[in-house]
């Protein structure tokens, strides 16, 4: 007998580059919490910088963090944590799909997926202090991604109770 494996209830992608420094801080954290003991249900995803591909791991899923880094112009390290609806960006990307960003992913998910589109979407976002290539992680950064990484544990009980589980 084959057991069917856990649906995805949270699912937590990490969007960014592992190569241009501070922009690797949703990569980073998808493997921090990979680390860490998860409940059943939660699926982690190293999102890079396929926007597309998000869209379509969000199908059916009741809860989404999205984690980025951000260049807003604050204090690196700084988190800012937003509902997903208030970042929403229908505009089609520039001429090709490689530069689908994830903000433009859920209104193409919204979109696509109609009733299958997670009820719940929230985005993390750390201000990054150095985007160059080669660049390791900066202080702030990491910081900030600790206290992320406690943050979204610490919800996933709440969130598995909400979604059904």
């Amino acid at each position: 007998m084959t057991l069917a494996p856990e649906p995805t209830r949270v699912l937590v992608v990490g969007c960014g580059n592992l190569l241009r420094g501070d922009d690797a801080a949703g990569p980073v954290l998808v493997r921090m919490l990979a680390d860490r003991d998860l409940p059943a249900g939660v699926r982690l995803i190293d999102g890079g910088t396929a926007g597309m591909d998000i869209a379509f791991a969000m199908r059916g899923v009741p809860t989404v963090v999205i984690v980025d880094a951000s260049r807003v112009g604050v204090e690196p390290g700084t988190i800012h944590r937003v509902p997903g609806e208030e970042l929403v960006d229908l505009r089609p990307p520039d001429g090709n799909l490689h530069s689908f960003r994830w903000d433009q992913a859920l209104g193409f998910a919204q979109w696509l997926l109609a009733d299958e589109y997670p009820g719940d979407v929230t985005v993390w976002l750390v201000e990054g202090q150095s985007f160059e290539h080669g660049a390791p992680l900066s202080e702030p950064v990491q910081a900030a991604l600790d206290r992320i990484a406690d943050q979204v544990v610490a919800q996933l009980p709440e969130q598995m109770a909400r979604s059904g589980t």
